[in-house]
């Protein structure tokens, strides 16, 4: 009965979780919070993450009810994300993992997400949708923000926006330059509200995001969907793909903000399931990469 600890501090989240054959035992978090209209910086979020990773640790192993002798890996996540928070929580897996002699596991953080996702919905062999405001493989300039999210709930009034997708592909930034375009002087002619640009966004990028799924689980014979990231606690979005999955007979499988939001369980996790399959990461290669593909990962814990 393995039990992992999982550090994860990509961005602006920083995390400590325990995992111990498929139960969640502790879930810590910790956010980076700045002066609103301000975006986090990677130095200034490192520090964060410095200050508080510590006291998160022994919140972790004491809500978890566990010491450090019965933790049996450390895991942390290896990328992508922010250079200097992700050196900052990786320099403190490394030495935890030294100073308790056990096994150090990096961990790819999407695949962290999905593996989250696929142990709390209990999704057996789903197409994932992978929703993030900071990593993607795609082009997502922009991304649907928190901001643009609790707007939209106002807007009444659909404007049409570029759609572009391609085969699997899609891109977002032909509706930036369309909104930068003629926004101001929609809103002077009156002809939308801001809430109406935010509702057509935010549909629009949606309904990009269901066409590609559903496009991905007819080439699969797919009938499961998973939405796992940040974005994928939007309600909109679970609405939208809730339909498309009804009218494809399937099943929508989807987390809520203790789990689609950056977490340090989602990291101990994907590191059980690599652990049980004999990986380890030698201390030698154990740095850190914000680039970091999904598709880089070998996954041999799955068929």
């Amino acid at each position: 009965m393995p039990a992992v600890l999982g550090f994860e501090g990509s961005a602006n989240k920083i995390g400590v979780g325990v995992v111990r054959d498929g139960e969640v035992l502790a879930n810590p978090r910790r956010t980076y919070v700045t002066p609103p209209g301000t975006g986090f910086l990677p130095g200034d979020t490192a520090r964060h993450h410095r200050a508080v990773i510590l006291d998160l640790l022994q919140e972790a192993l004491t809500e978890a009810g566990l010491t450090s002798q019965d933790i049996d890996c450390i895991a942390y996540t290896k990328g992508p994300g922010m250079g200097a928070p992700l050196v900052s929580v990786a320099v403190v897996a490394r030495t935890v993992a030294q100073l308790w002699n056990k096994p150090l596991l990096g961990v790819n953080h999407c695949i962290g997400h999905i593996e989250m996702g696929r142990l709390i919905t209990g999704a057996t062999n789903p197409t994932v949708l992978y929703v993030s405001g900071g990593n993607t493989q795609i082009s997502n300039d922009p991304s649907p923000g928190y901001n643009i999210e609790q707007m939209a709930k106002r807007g009444k009034k659909l404007v049409e926006l570029p759609y572009t997708v391609k085969g699997m592909d899609v891109s977002f930034s032909g509706i930036l330059s369309f909104i930068e375009d003629v926004a101001q002087r929609m809103l002077v002619t009156g002809e939308c509200t801001p809430e109406d640009l935010c509702f057509s966004l935010q549909e629009t990028v949606f309904a990009m995001l269901v066409e590609i799924t559903e496009r991905a689980m007819a080439h699969c014979s797919s009938q499961e969907a998973l939405i796992v990231g940040g974005v994928g606690c939007n309600m909109r979005l679970q609405e939208m793909m809730e339909t498309m999955c009804q009218e494809r007979g399937a099943r929508l499988f989807a987390t809520d903000e203790r789990f689609c939001i950056d977490n340090g369980a989602m990291i101990a996790q994907a590191g059980w399931e690599m652990f049980r399959a004999g990986h380890t990461t030698p201390l030698s290669d154990s740095g850190v990469t914000q680039r970091y593909r999904t598709d880089e990962v070998e996954v041999t814990w799955r068929d």
